[in-house]
This record gives C-alpha cells, sequence and structure tokens, in this order.
C-alpha cells in the first residue's frame, strides 16, 4: 500500500456511507475516528449496496479489531486485512473484502502543508517567524477541495524606499486528480507543483517575483519557545467546522508517514521466531533488530529477540559526542526470558527501564526476569542475583549482580528501574515524575562510562517505550546544545519510528512529549536565573535537580485523546453486530447499513 489516504480524519459514518456508496465500488474502504468511542477507529467497507463498520481499537500500546491480531500501526493492520482476503468474516461465514482504498483528499503529507489554516494565520505565522521565500500550502476556506499557496514575498518599492515584505496567496486548483495555479503546466501531486514553482519562480501581474526558497515548518521550533508552540498547538478552534487543530492535527501528520516507514521484517516472521512475539504483528526491522551472537548455529531463530537499536537524533558528532543510544523491546514472555539477558550481557547494558506492570487489567504484560530479594536464579548461562531493593514516589529500583557462568569476568551490576504510574491505555497527569525518572536513570547511566546501550520495555514495546525515549532523546538534544536550540518532535518521533515500528502511539502520548520538554526547559530557564541572580557560578550544567514530586508538579491541561478527539454528529446510535474473522476464539463488532 503506497499511501495513508484511506485516512479520512474529519467524517462521520454517515459521511463515509454516501463517499463509499457514491464513489466507491463493491470492496471500496476507508477509516476515520471512532465517534462512538473517541480515541479509536472504525474500518468502513462497502459491500455491494450496503456499508459495514468495524470497530478499531486503539490501546496506547497496539491496534486490532477488539481481538484478533494486533499491530503496532493503524497502516498495518490495514495493510494486512487488505493482503490477507479471507480473514474478515460475518459470523455467517461471508467474506468481507478490503479491496480499494477510498481516498481523502488530504493531498500531501509534506510538512509544509497545514491542512486547515486560515489566511489571516497563514499571513501572521509566515510575517512573525518566516522570511522571504518561505512558503506554506493550505486549504482554500473559500473553495473547499482547492488549496493555497502562501509565500512571504519582498514588495518592490521606489528607490529611496526600504523594501516591505508581504504575503501572495495563489490559489491552487484541484479538478480531475490535477493541480495547477491557472493556466499553464499542471501537476499529478502538490509536491510536483511546488517542486516546479521552486525551480520556476511565478511572477505577478505587478511584477512581483513569488520565489519559493524555504518551506515553513511549523514544527521545528526554538527550544526555549517551546511555551509559545504548546500554547498555539492547545487553542481550540473558534470555528466549530475545524475541531481538529493543534496536537491532533500535528499528530495526523506524523501519522500519515507510517507507510513510509514499513521496513522489511522478515525475521521476526520465520516460523521459529513466531513464539518469541509477544503481539504477531508488533515485529522488529531487520535492519535495526538486535542479534543474539551467543547462539547455537544449529538451531534455527537462535539469534532472534523481538529488539530494536534506537539511537538518538541530535547532530552526528557534535562535539565529539555520542548519540543517546538504547534498545526498545517488548516484554518478556516466559520463553524469551533467557534471551533477554544475553542481550543484556552481551550489551553491556547497566540500566533496564521497565514502564509497565506485570499485570495490568488483568492481563499479563510481561513476564517478571529479574529474581525475588537475596535471590538468585540462573537465566541460561547468566547468574542474576537480586541485592536490593529501593521504592521510591513513582518507581522501584532494584540493584542487581550479573554473572556469566562461562566467562571468567568481573561481577556486573545492573540498576533495573520499574515506573509504576504509568496508567495503562493513557498517560500520566503531569510529566514532573518521568522527568525526575530519567534524571535518575541517566545519572546511573552516566556512572559507568563503559555501560552500553540503556534497554526500555513495556508491554509491545512501542507506546510508553517509544515516548520515553523520544523524551529522553531531545532531552539530550537540549542539554548538549542549550536552550537556544533547535528541535523537532515529530521529526525526532519519525526518525525513531524508522528503527522500531510505530514508536509512540497516541495523540496522548505525543502531547505528553511536548508537555514534558516544555517543564524540562521551565525548570532549566528558572534555575538558570536564580544562578545569574545569586551569582554563583555551577561547576557542571548536567543534572537538572527536580524538586520534591509534591512542590514541582505543574497542572497542566493533559487531555487524552480519547478526550480530544470528540467530533459532534456521531455513530453511536448504530447498532453494531458480532462479525468473525478466522482466527480462534475471536470476533469484532461492526454495523451494517443499506
Amino acid at each position: 500500500m503506497t499511501s495513508r489516504r484511506w485516512f479520512h480524519p474529519n467524517i462521520t459514518g454517515i459521511v463515509a456511507e454516501q463517499l463509499l456508496l457514491t464513489r466507491g465500488v463493491h470492496g471500496s474502504f476507508l477509516a476515520r475516528p471512532s465517534k462512538s468511542n473517541p480515541g479509536d477507529f472504525t474500518l468502513s467497507v462497502r459491500r455491494n449496496d450496503e456499508v459495514t463498520h468495524i470497530k478499531i481499537q486503539n490501546s496506547g500500546d497496539y491496534y486490532d479489531l477488539y481481538g484478533g491480531e494486533k499491530f503496532a500501526t493503524l497502516a498495518e493492520l490495514v495493510q494486512y486485512y487488505t493482503e490477507q482476503q479471507d480473514l474478515l468474516r460475518e459470523r455467517n461465514g461471508h467474506v468481507i473484502e478490503l479491496k480499494y482504498p477510498l481516498n481523502c483528499k488530504d493531498p500531501t503529507s509534506e510538512r509544509w502543508y497545514h491542512g486547515h489554516l486560515s489566511g489571516r494565520d497563514a499571513e501572521k505565522l509566515l510575517t512573525e517567524k518566516g522570511k522571504a521565500g518561505s512558503f506554506l500550502v493550505r486549504e482554500s476556506q473559500s473553495k473547499p477541495g482547492d488549496f493555497v499557496l502562501s509565500v512571504l514575498t519582498h514588495e518592490e518599492k521606489h528607490e529611496n524606499v526600504d523594501r516591505k515584505t508581504k504575503v501572495t496567496h495563489v490559489m491552487i486548483r484541484y479538478q480531475d486528480g490535477k493541480y495547477d495555479v491557472g493556466g499553464g503546466e499542471r501537476f499529478d501531486t502538490l509536491a510536483d507543483l511546488v517542486d516546479h514553482y521552486k525551480k520556476n519562480p511565478m511572477v505577478e501581474k505587478s511584477g512581483i517575483v513569488v520565489h519559493l526558497k524555504q518551506p515553513f515548518n511549523a514544527t521545528r521550533i526554538n527550544a526555549a519557545n517551546i511555551e509559545n508552540r504548546v500554547r498555539e498547538l492547545n487553542k481550540v478552534a473558534d470555528n466549530s467546522e475545524k475541531p481538529k487543530q493543534g496536537f491532533w492535527e500535528e499528530f495526523e501528520v506524523l501519522q500519515q508517514q507510517e507507510c513510509k516507514l514499513l521496513y522489511p521484517r522478515k525475521e521476526g516472521m520465520k516460523p521459529e521466531n513466531k513464539s518469541k512475539n509477544r503481539y504477531k504483528n508488533i515485529l522488529p526491522f531487520d535492519t535495526t533488530r538486535v542479534e543474539i551472537r551467543d547462539a547455537d548455529p544449529d538451531v534455527p531463530g537462535s539469534d532472534y529477540i523481538n529488539a530494536n537499536y534506537i539511537r538518538g537524533s541530535h547532530e552526528e558528532g557534535r562535539h565529539g559526542e555520542e548519540d543517546k543510544f538504547f534498545i526498545a523491546t517488548q516484554g518478556c514472555l516466559q520463553n524469551t526470558v533467557i534471551d533477554f539477558w544475553k542481550m543484556v550481557y552481551q550489551e553491556n547494558t547497566r540500566v533496564i527501564v521497565m514502564t509497565t506492570k506485570e499485570m495490568e487489567r488483568s492481563r499479563n504484560k510481561c513476564v517478571r526476569y529479574w529474581p525475588d530479594l537475596h535471590k538468585t536464579v540462573e537465566f541460561g548461562r547468566v547468574q542474576v542475583k537480586n541485592v536490593e531493593e529501593w521504592p521510591a514516589q513513582d518507581y522501584n529500583l532494584t540493584e542487581l549482580e550479573v554473572t556469566h557462568l562461562d566467562r571468567r569476568e568481573p561481577l556486573r551490576y545492573v540498576s533495573h528501574y520499574q515506573y509504576l504510574t504509568w496508567p495503562d491505555h493513557g498517560v500520566p497527569n503531569e510529566p514532573g515524575g518521568v522527568l525526575s525518572f530519567l534524571e535518575v536513570i541517566n545519572r546511573t547511566q552516566r556512572s559507568s562510562p563503559e555501560s552500553g546501550p540503556i534497554v526500555v520495555h513495556c508491554s509491545a514495546g512501542i507506546g510508553r517505550t517509544g515516548t520515553i525515549i523520544v523524551i529522553d532523546i531531545l532531552i539530550d538534544i537540549i542539554h548538549r546544545q542549550g536552550l537556544d536550540c533547535d528541535i523537532d518532535i515529530p521529526k525526532t518521533i519519525q526518525k525513531v519510528r524508522q528503527q522500531r515500528s510505530g514508536m509512540v502511539q497516541t495523540e496522548a502520548q505525543y502531547k505528553f512529549i511536548y508537555m514534558a520538554v516544555q517543564q524540562y526547559i521551565d525548570t532549566a530557564q528558572k534555575r538558570l536565573e536564580e544562578e545569574q541572580k545569586s551569582k554563583m557560578k555551577e561547576r557542571e550544567y548536567s543534572n537538572i535537580k527536580y524538586p520534591p514530586m509534591a512542590n514541582s508538579r505543574s497542572k497542566l491541561n493533559m487531555a487524552s485523546s480519547r478526550s480530544s478527539s470528540v467530533m459532534t454528529n456521531d455513530d453511536s446510535s448504530s447498532v453494531y453486530e458480532n462479525i468473525n474473522f478466522k482466527s480462534p476464539q475471536t470476533s469484532f463488532s461492526s454495523n451494517t447499513r443499506r
């Protein structure tokens, strides 16, 4: 599947039916946000002269059809059921075929495309934050279906008058599947049109040349100004026709990149490795997977573990420093604990971060892979002793002694941090606890210069795991480069997703990253101000000490995706009926309309 345009972000069930019945054929389908259960999604499929609606659960750790196969991304779920045509069935055995994606009119996922943006707001953004030649593309509000290219241009004046800038708006017509600016060449995509006029500037009737020099990138921000960006993203749209703004819109642009990041995952699909995956379709990319070197060459798959290397995204080689380095992995299964400890020993890991409880909502999220206090257990040839435990406000710290029984090597100490207050299917109410947790983790990591990558896991190893890793990467960039450096949260997530599929699962997690970085910067700024006032020189700017949790936590508006994505005109009145798909003891709900 080459695009994700089958996702329609702003339509109701009734509109979906109209689109499928007027523009689709048998087997046409689209996906949309669920109205009856905000935060989840609905797959709408045309079957002859009726439309069937299938619920998709977004748990925060994975996507599924309320049972059955689980997937890291919505794109992977849709791709799977498109390729496996006989799996979706009604209880009467009739197959539900996903053949032809009915594409949304959302034209591109390029970062210069701003979607729902008024002309006035475009002018304000470009004049206040852009420079001559900055441009963006937005939807036309006066002519729905068309688009507008907004460009900051130099307006030529007389010799004795300085040149002024203004914003030129160029209407882009969309007709018969082609884009044009009125006369002249027509283009298959908006990207093609923009690329053409980058090389061939337009000229206004007044003679002003419209140069497209640099895209206006709303996601790249100066770290010190993150508060302004968060304020913009938190604004509620005045126009009721545009309920999806801010964090949701920015996260959705990021989500549209998913299909471009579907790298091969052949190792995880091999028969001998299937039982080692907690969720059958949440698999490591082959390009970045961790390979167990202490493996038996005569045993197929003995080098496999569901884990990926994750490297940070700041400038490589800056001041000779290395990227942040992690391993993201799933929660252990009973049959993967030995492989887990092989990996920890092989990589010389000294810090393990566990962001889930062993049981949540009566479901096992991770098999316990460390001994009880003062106990020693052999996991294969790796011996692990629980030396001491320290409970903290939000987490437990367990100090482990690790020895390889076949090697005469010094005893290793591994610190196991289990974060206990991250709610299942949600995010913490505010980021202070997570920031303090990360500071403790990084202090421990720095205390062992020879340490290998930090191992981070939750249950699937993508939702909470991805959120923790991205926050730490961004904080590291700011710590290394200063408060005035540029950060790009969507781009950072995208780079992490290139290394493990589906990292950072929900809009709530995405927003939480912004809030965590904002609080980190706010704390750093206040501390620097205090240092300047007292004229005290800090020996080393490496540890930001957070006050006790009760005093330091700011009250942030952390609306989750389940509340922020509520729309009117819902489909909750529809009566859903049960449908089977070809998998033992699994079913999902749907409704059908003629």
